[in-house]
């Protein structure tokens, strides 16, 4: 995911939907709406792939190491760095009690792993593990290590606890008198804490490295293995896919060989061959959000992970070409060459035989059957089509001749539209591209209005991997929204081949990117309102759609109504001449600023003051500045500005059909670090882009900007040209239904979403002479604005029977909710 796409939302887990422009069906004095579903089994739908629905791992917001990876102990070998985050030092996390100090010399456990710990003689150093601290459980043993040398020989002391005192019976380790050993011990917990601390402590000169502690019970009991809490509920969706690992990872960082001369470059880009073989052998690194990653879970445990939970694995290997807001293509031919080598080499570790160079790797790290590795993703998220689609032709090439069977997969850059979206979808058609992963990040309102996004698409074209997707909050509403647009993917499962929510995990206390699908702390974990989503979709799945129709919304014919407004994103700028005159040529406004602010109303951050005759915001690093005019009733009318950027990284924002700070129109220039200008439409705080173009703002220039707005249809000039324009009439379409078939259990499932504050009194008709007359109904149905904590589960689903179920009957559909019925045919 995209770290501009993240800054723009700007948005807290509780953005809620509520669907303002929708025009429900009419309703009745009980509070429904009337609506109908007609199924017509004797057609043929699109057949549904079993490994459709998938999901995404990135190691962001500490997903890996605090989380997915059971490691218990933070920092274990001493390597974090000011390099990776500037509050870090090589002992964040530990304590020293006497004397002690970080060492990286001759002496090292190995070159990988430079810095260890050099521990004076009666002296103790303790973890502080993640969050709160260290949690354990009564009864339940942990398994401790360490990696030690001492020169005369030495005893460590183990000890686990907390400030209510001993959490295990102390264990004590001899250290031998010889080079850097690996030391066992089995601590059981006799009480239950969230706060523990592990402390060693040495009796004589000791080098540590690699202080370990990890929970016996892991994922399948498997070593170094994973958090057990967390696994179960990736392994409760039934992924058919687990796509790993990023994201961002992938394609930011040196792309650089490792050097002997230079040592570990700590901000190396995330490279499989980093990730595998003995843990204490892989380097930790700097991760591109902010914090350190350790590569204990590397690339051997996602493929046995995918393993274990039935899914594909489909790793993703970096292209050359940055991403993420860095934009820079590598252009060392060599290195080139030798990434796409590191790519054979990984198909070879997946799938080779135990006798190969990199399947003996495989083979000695426990596992010497291949893993049947069939797609591989080439880059992530590029912004420069031309530059990455010119090194995945070669990435490509190179795997087609060795190994015709994988499937390569290739992107269309970080926006569900726009010119590098078109670009890219081009450079992929016409070289005939098996897949093409889409990322987009919209609010509610986007994806209840774009159900029909694939309907269009080519279906003899490259098909679609919706890799990452998510509606910009964790309320019930979002979940609705997102359930929706799946009834669209599932009709088009003949183009949209694979999908996955994104991201995965998040740690609560360590949060770069929300909304995510599990949440988590050191010692619980719960599932998201969009988890219990995903859940009762990719475990109802069918194996064809059954082809269907309901009546729906009829399309907008209300006109953009709202006021105006002028804004900033990190760039100061200064505003001039706004007028808005009616249609019919009245002055609503006019204000040249020789005079006070008076008109204006600020509802964002910033600094406004009118300076030399302009209205000026100087803080060039605050975000959405905006400031109001007008009345929100206004429509049909012409805005005009002359702005000015002063100084900062972008351009400038003019707002329209403004009717609140969440809700409005406004034309971004020179956004997204001053490379692309656009249209966005907020709702109830969630944005969506509706025009896209790249462009740039010059610094000191005075553009006049006018803005026409008639009805529904909005064009936009910039110095006296048209720049673009769009017509928004979609409605968000409250109630989406889709309908597939289960040749095992001969089921039509039929699926159903209601969007709205009325309940759907909906007549089915299911076209076949004979169905049972009990169906199993799961329904989940909350308030738009609920969402799942540690403590409460507001959205779960409910299980009930239907009876009086018949060729044609009558069903009516809880207010805000999801409901799957599954009929048995006769």
């Amino acid at each position: 995911m995209s770290r501009t796409t993240r800054r723009r939302l700007g948005l807290s887990a509780s953005a809620v939907l509520l669907a303002a422009t929708a025009l429900p069906a009419p309703a009745h004095a009980e509070g429904t709406t009337d609506y109908t579903i007609t199924v017509d089994p004797a057609a043929r739908g699109p057949e549904i792939g079993k490994a459709m629905y998938g999901v995404f791992f990135e190691d962001i917001n500490r997903a890996a190491d605090g989380g997915l990876y059971a490691e218990l102990v933070q920092n274990r070998s001493f390597e974090y760095s000011a390099d990776d985050n500037g509050s870090y030092t090589p002992l964040t996390a530990w304590t020293v009690s006497g004397t002690a100090r970080v060492v990286d010399d001759a002496g090292r456990l190995n070159d990988r792993n430079r810095d260890y710990l050099a521990l004076d003689a009666g002296s103790a150093v303790t973890n502080t593990g993640y969050n709160t601290g260290i949690a354990v459980q009564d009864g339940k043993r942990y398994d401790f290590s360490v990696w030690a040398r001492a020169e005369a020989g030495s005893a460590l002391t183990v000890t686990l606890q907390d400030s209510g005192g001993t959490l295990a019976t102390a264990r004590r380790i001899t250290v031998k008198k010889n080079g850097w050993a690996r030391y066992r011990a089995s601590l059981t917990a006799t009480r239950t804490s969230t706060t523990g601390r592990l402390t060693v402590a040495a009796d004589a000169a000791t080098g540590l490295d690699m202080v370990s502690l990890f929970p016996r019970d892991t994922y399948r009991h498997e070593p170094n293995g994973l958090r057990e809490d967390l696994a179960e509920k990736v392994a409760a969706l039934h992924p058919g896919f687990v796509r790993f690992p990023g994201g961002c990872l992938v394609n930011t960082g040196s792309m650089q060989d490792y050097s002997e001369a230079s040592g570990w470059q700590r901000k190396r880009s995330y490279q499989w061959k980093d990730t595998v073989g003995p843990v204490e052998t892989r380097a930790t690194n700097a991760n591109f959000w902010g914090y350190n990653q350790s590569y204990g879970l590397g690339y051997y445990e996602y493929f046995r992970f995918a393993e274990d939970i039935g899914a594909m694995p489909l790793p993703v290997v970096p292209a050359l070409v940055t991403g993420c807001g860095q934009n820079q293509a590598v252009a060392d031919d060599a290195l080139l060459e030798r990434h796409v080598q590191d790519t054979l080499d990984l198909i070879e570790f997946a799938n080779g035989p135990a006798s190969s160079k990199w399947g003996k790797v495989r083979a000695g790290m426990g596992h010497p059957k291949p893993f049947h590795l069939t797609h591989i993703e080439v880059g992530n998220e590029e912004n420069l089509p031309d530059e990455f689609f010119a090194r995945f032709q070669r990435f490509r090439a190179a795997v087609r001749a060795k190994y015709p069977n994988i499937r390569v997969i290739s992107n269309s850059g970080p926006d569900d539209a726009g010119s590098v979206f078109d670009r890219a979808w081009k450079l992929n058609r016409d070289a005939k591209v098996d897949m093409v992963d889409e990322h987009y990040y919209n609010s509610p309102q986007w994806f209840l209005r774009n159900n029909d996004r694939y309907d269009s698409y080519d279906r003899s074209g490259p098909k679609v991997f919706l890799g990452e997707y998510a509606s910009q909050g964790n309320t019930f509403g979002n979940g609705l929204a997102e359930a929706a647009y799946m009834t669209g993917l599932e009709r088009n499962a003949d183009v949209v081949e694979l999908a996955s929510y994104a991201p995965l995990f998040a740690n609560e206390d360590y949060v770069q990117w929300r909304p995510d699908l599990v949440w988590f702390d050191n010692h619980a974990s719960w599932g998201s309102a969009n988890y219990e989503v995903q859940k009762l979709f990719m475990t109802n799945v069918g194996d064809r759609v059954v082809p269907s129709t309901a009546t729906g919304t009829p399309g907008l014919d209300r006109p953009v109504t709202g006021a105006v407004g002028l804004s900033t994103w990190n760039t100061s700028a200064a505003y001039d001449d706004v007028r808005v005159t009616a249609a019919d040529g009245r002055t609503l406004l006019s204000d040249d600023f020789s005079g006070d602010t008076a008109q204006w109303t600020h509802t964002g951050t910033g600094n406004w003051a009118v300076q030399d005759g302009r209205y000026v915001q100087t803080d060039d690093t605050a975000e959405n500045t905006m400031v109001q005019a007008g009345d929100a009733g206004w429509h049909d009318y012409d805005l005009h500005v002359k702005a000015t950027k002063r100084s900062g990284k972008e351009g400038f924002l003019v707002a329209f059909g403004v009717k609140d700070t969440g809700s409005y129109y406004w034309w971004n220039l020179g956004g997204w670090n001053n490379t692309r200008s656009a249209v966005e439409q907020a709702v109830d705080g969630g944005k969506s882009t509706l025009v896209s173009k790249d462009g740039s703002i010059d610094t000191g220039r005075a553009y006049d900007i006018d803005i026409k707005v008639r009805g529904r249809q909005v064009t936009l000039y910039l110095d006296g040209q048209e720049w673009g324009r769009f017509t928004d009439d979609k409605p968000a379409e409250p109630f989406r239904q889709v309908v597939t078939r289960d040749a095992k259990t001969g089921e039509l499932i039929v699926k159903v979403v209601n969007a709205q504050s009325a309940a759907a009194r909906t007549a089915i008709d299911l076209g076949t002479d004979r169905v049972a007359s009990r169906a199993r109904v799961t329904t989940l149905a909350a308030a738009p604005d609920a969402v799942n904590t540690e403590t409460s589960t507001a959205v779960a689903p409910r299980t009930s029977t239907l009876t009086g179920v018949a060729r044609t009957f009558t069903y009516t559909f809880p207010a805000n909710s999801v409901t799957f019925l599954r009929i048995k045919r006769k």
